[in-house]
């Protein structure tokens, strides 16, 4: 299956847009579904950094937990699911516009199914984040810039 990828230019320095997305307790801020996002180990996060995410799907809360596989600050870093039915793959891009001052973000998220998760992520995971992704982006829009 192929990622889900969307794209939005934010009023804010790459640096600012980078620390604020990569630290994962902001998560909660700006992603509908994620009710807690908790660092196992210290922050700042470093390649090798793991957190811990509970997501709400209706009335079911499902946990999981995703490892930093890449950082690059300011320009990218790639987490990726390490347990569970349903992982996520998420790369993300932050690219400088007018010289420096706005950033173009861009994030690709595509899943692991194991299990039964080979089922859901076609069927229930994917359309569910299709329709998240857009307002997650335009909340994380608004926060960084007010």
């Amino acid at each position: 299956m192929s990622a889900i990828s969307n794209t939005i230019d934010i009023d804010r320095r790459p640096e600012d847009v980078f620390a604020y997305v990569t630290d994962p307790t902001h998560l909660p801020e700006w992603q509908d579904s994620a009710v807690a996002a908790v660092p196992v180990g210290d922050l700042p996060v470093h390649v090798g950094s793991r957190v811990a995410i509970t997501r709400q799907f209706g009335k079911r809360r499902i946990p999981t937990t995703v490892e930093f596989t890449e950082l690059d600050p300011p320009r990218s870093w790639h987490v990726h699911g390490v347990d569970g039915q349903v992982r996520p793959d998420v790369h993300g891009r932050i690219e400088p516009l007018d010289n420096g001052t706005r950033s173009r973000v861009t994030l690709s998220v595509d899943f692991e199914g194991r299990g039964l998760g080979r089922g859901l992520v076609p069927l229930v995971v994917k359309p569910r984040l299709r329709k998240e992704m857009p307002r997650s982006e335009e909340k994380l829009k608004h926060l960084l810039e007010h």
